[in-house]
Parts: C-alpha cells; sequence; structure tokens
C-alpha cells in the first residue's frame, strides 16, 4: 500500500514516489507523467518548460548563499518498463504501481516497481519542492521514452540548458559511480509466409514456456539467464523431422530490453507420433530444467493438448525460422579490453512473433563500442536474411565514453569515501544511459550517474532497498552543497 511506502525514510523522497507511481507512464505513453511533471513544477512556482518532444525541464534558483555555485542539471527519465506475470490482473493503462514492504525491500505486486527511473525522478521532485536543503541553482531535467529508443534525450535541443554539471540519477548499485554507458541498435526481422490448411491426421498442441526470472537486458544480459524464445525454439526444432511437427503460432517475449521470461506456441503434430512426442518433450524440458536449475528454479515447460489449428506454417519458411533463431547470438559477445568484467557487446532475442502469414522478430543490440556494436548486428542481419527475412536498423543511439579526469567525479569519489569509509566502484555500465545522446548536444556538460540500489529491473521481481535509498539520499544533499563555484 502506498501509506506504507510514505511512511519510510526519507519521507520527502518516498512520498513523491508514491505520487509518481500513482500515475501510468509507459514508454511512448507519457501524457499523463508529462501533464503531471509541469502541473508540479507550476504549483510550486517555478519556471516549467515542456520541449517539442515532450521533455519537461523545471528550474530552481540556489538557496540563500549558493548563488555562485555551478549550475547542475539533475535528469532523470519519466517512462518506465511496463511488465507483469502472466497470472497477476493489473491494467497498466488506468491503475497506479500497488506497492509494499517486505524486509528491506520494496516490491510491486506481481509488476515492475518503476523505481527504474522513478526513485531518481523522485529525488529531484523532493529537492525541488524542498524549503530546507542547500542547492545551487537547478535545472530539472525529465526525459520521456528512455526505454524504448531515448527519443526525449535525442530530441533535446541545445541551449535549453545552461548548467555546466549532469547528474545522471539511473544507475542501480549504490556503490558505483557511472562514467560511461553502451549505445544500443534495434534489429528487426520480418517476413511473410503461405499458410497451409492443418492436414486431417494432425493433432493439436500448446507449448508453453514460463517462471523465468527475466530482466535487464544490458545489465543482467552475462548472468546466464533463460531466455524464452531460444528455449522454445530449441523445442521445435527438429520437431518436423521427428514427429511431423508443423508450427501455427509463436507469441514470445515482450519488449526490447527485458530478456523474455515466456512463450506460447501452438503446433500441429501427426497423431500417430503422440506418445513418441511427448516423451521426447518430456525429456528435453527435464534436460532444459537441469541445465537452467541454478538461475531458472522456478522455470516451467508444459505441452498440453489443445484443439488442432486451422492452419501451418509453409515448411520451408519454418526450417528456416527456426534454425535462424538457433544460429542467432543471444547474450555474451565479446567482454571489454579495457574495463575489467564489464561486457562490451551482446544482444538479446527479445520478440518472436509468429501468425497469420506474418514473422517478426525483435532484438536490441548493444555495446561501448561503435564498430563491435555494428559487427554483432550486421551478424543478426546476416543470419535472418539467409532465411528470407527483410532486416531493418533502427533506434540507433550512441554510448557514453569515460572520462575519468572529470571533475564531478573527483569530488564525488572523494565524498563517498568520507561517507561510507571506503572508495566508491567508478564504471561503466552495459546499458542505454542517455548521458552519451545528451552529450551530443551540450558536448561542455561533465557528467555522471549515480544511484539506490535497485534489482530485477525490468522485470516483476524489481524491488528497490530501502537503506540504500537512505544511503543515496544522503549521499545526494552532500553532493549538492560540495558543488564548486563558477
Amino acid at each position: 500500500m502506498s501509506s506504507e511506502i510514505r511512511q519510510l525514510q526519507p519521507q520527502q523522497l518516498w512520498n513523491k514516489f508514491a505520487d509518481l507511481n500513482a500515475v501510468p507512464r509507459a514508454s511512448k505513453k507519457e501524457e499523463r507523467v508529462i501533464a503531471f511533471m509541469k502541473g508540479f513544477g507550476e504549483t510550486l512556482g517555478l519556471e516549467t518548460i515542456e520541449d517539442e518532444v515532450g521533455n519537461v525541464i523545471i528550474k530552481k534558483p540556489a538557496t540563500t548563499g549558493m548563488e555562485n555555485r555551478t549550475t547542475v542539471v539533475m535528469q532523470s527519465h519519466l517512462d518506465m518498463v511496463h511488465q507483469k506475470n502472466n497470472d497477476t490482473e493489473f491494467d497498466f493503462e488506468t491503475q497506479g504501481i500497488d506497492m509494499f514492504v517486505e524486509g528491506d525491500w520494496v516490491r510491486a505486486k506481481g509488476t515492475t516497481l518503476g523505481a527504474d527511473n522513478g526513485l531518481g525522478v523522485a529525488t529531484i521532485m523532493a529537492i525541488l519542492e524542498s524549503t530546507d536543503i542547500p542547492h545551487p541553482p537547478i535545472e530539472a531535467l525529465f526525459t520521456i521514452d528512455e526505454e524504448t529508443g531515448m527519443t526525449g534525450a535525442m530530441g533535446l535541443k541545445g541551449g535549453l540548458l545552461n548548467g555546466e554539471i549532469l547528474l545522471n540519477l539511473d544507475t542501480e548499485e549504490d556503490d558505483e559511480i557511472g562514467v560511461g554507458c553502451a549505445g544500443g541498435i534495434d534489429v528487426t526481422a520480418t517476413r511473410t509466409y503461405e499458410e497451409e490448411d492443418t492436414p486431417e491426421f494432425k493433432i493439436g498442441f500448446l507449448v508453453t514456456v514460463k517462471g523465468l526470472q527475466g530482466g535487464h537486458s544490458g545489465m543482467q544480459i552475462h548472468e546466464g539467464l533463460g531466455n524464452a524464445n531460444k528455449i522454445m525454439n530449441r523445442l521445435l526444432f527438429d520437431g518436423f523431422e521427428n514427429f511431423g511437427l508443423r508450427i501455427s503460432e509463436i507469441n514470445g517475449g515482450s519488449l526490447r530490453n527485458a530478456i523474455p521470461r515466456e512463450s506460447n506456441a501452438i503446433l500441429a503434430i501427426d497423431a500417430i507420433h503422440e506418445e513418441v512426442f511427448l516423451s521426447e518433450m518430456k525429456l528435453q524440458t527435464e534436460t532444459i530444467k537441469v541445465e537452467l536449475k541454478t538461475m531458472e528454479p522456478d522455470l516451467e515447460i508444459t505441452i498440453s493438448k489443445t484443439e488442432t489449428p486451422k492452419s501451418i506454417m509453409d515448411l520451408g519458411v519454418q526450417e528456416g525460422l527456426t534454425r535462424a533463431l538457433y544460429a542467432a547470438l543471444n547474450g555474451v559477445y565479446r567482454m571489454s579490453a579495457d574495463i575489467p568484467e564489464l561486457v562490451e557487446t551482446s544482444n538479446n532475442i527479445a520478440r518472436v512473433i509468429v501468425k497469420e502469414g506474418h514473422i517478426k522478430i525483435e532484438c536490441l543490440t548493444r555495446s561501448s563500442v561503435e564498430s563491435s556494436k555494428m559487427d554483432l548486428a550486421n551478424t543478426l542481419r546476416a543470419t535472418f536474411e539467409l532465411t528470407g527475412c527483410e532486416v531493418k536498423f533502427s533506434g540507433d543511439y550512441p554510448g557514453w565514453a569515460p572520462n575519468m579526469d572529470s571533475d564531478i567525479l573527483k569530488v564525488m569519489a572523494k565524498l563517498y569515501e568520507e561517507l561510507n569509509g571506503q572508495k566508491p566502484h567508478v564504471a561503466a555500465c552495459h546499458a542505454g544511459l542517455e548521458c552519451g545522446i545528451l552529450g551530443t548536444n551540450y558536448p561542455d556538460m561533465d557528467m555522471i550517474s549515480f544511484g539506490p540500489n535497485i534489482k530485477g529491473a525490468h522485470s516483476p521481481d524489481e524491488r528497490a532497498q530501502i537503506s540504500s535509498v537512505q544511503k543515496y539520499w544522503n549521499f545526494v544533499l552532500e553532493i549538492l552543497k560540495q558543488i564548486p563555484e563558477h
């Protein structure tokens, strides 16, 4: 319940998070949250601007005695990933997030929490509303559509901001100070195919893969989590040769930036092979579960009889599809040679749809090295084009190159050590942050990223650590006090 959340410390931050989470805010559907944020700024009597793409900027003068400090841009994105469990009844279009406290964590009931990047937004709101927090001149930048294309950051024009330092509040480890990130590109493969009437001797089955953890397709791509689309394809591969298996429909995954948790397929097999089909599927299921038991203990694979589908895929296209999905890389492509333990380049096979004569495969390819990003994108392109697909690239955005000589980095690293008795982890991350894009129009801005502990982002397992939010909030307040003069 939001009332329980509102009692947490720091109350001013958690109260703003509860207010924000009452507003539906899916990527590309931010109309309500844009209006909410504009109303918030205007109610405070602060200069409030909505730019031509929907970003909201709220400017607050410095507190007394800090007028000569450098202007700081505090930045977070308004949209959130909308994901829910299949058995959760929830309408993201009309309902606010249903939150609860579990020990030291805030979670949501069967859905994503929106801590990514709602806690950053709430932090900025709390500072804008405050009357007793010392701070330099602040330009609060709330961008839109970070999760599905970063079009807000891309559309932000030069000249709207005067700040020389940017604090991006979108990192998910509280001991980390982010100085770089990966760029990304959407790879989409499509084709049409002829449907055939299902022969009379076929019987129908529904195959379901579910119970996977899912998660962030950048930050967690190296963890060995199961990908529902890859698992489903493994089950269907060589099915025609063994059982006369023909695919009617596949519906797997959801968003490009989420590791797919679920997939469903409707298929037909030769009736005479029913017994051996079920036996082989049971064996395959047990094998996959053993392989993934450590990372995916709740994996479920069910095979149940269903009404025989009226139509099936063209066999040649089916064979090409299953082979292409087997060949297409999912996971880590290359580790960084320069930064230890950093994933340099990866791909997530996020969405597979087969229905009514149309195939669509959606991937998100990430890399901190532009040439490596395009190398992997072209690898995928070649794989899918060999099966007759048309492949398009879209949503291309740059990475953020680390600046280890950053002045604000030196201030924050020293301050973190003073507050916590240990050095922070200064790192680049394998996720898309808006800093690289914002830097194209604001090349002289000194940028840094940090935040509280958030686990399971982009999945219904998303959770925010209460004690970490307290630690992070204290860090934010001290940073604002330490901003240097012009």
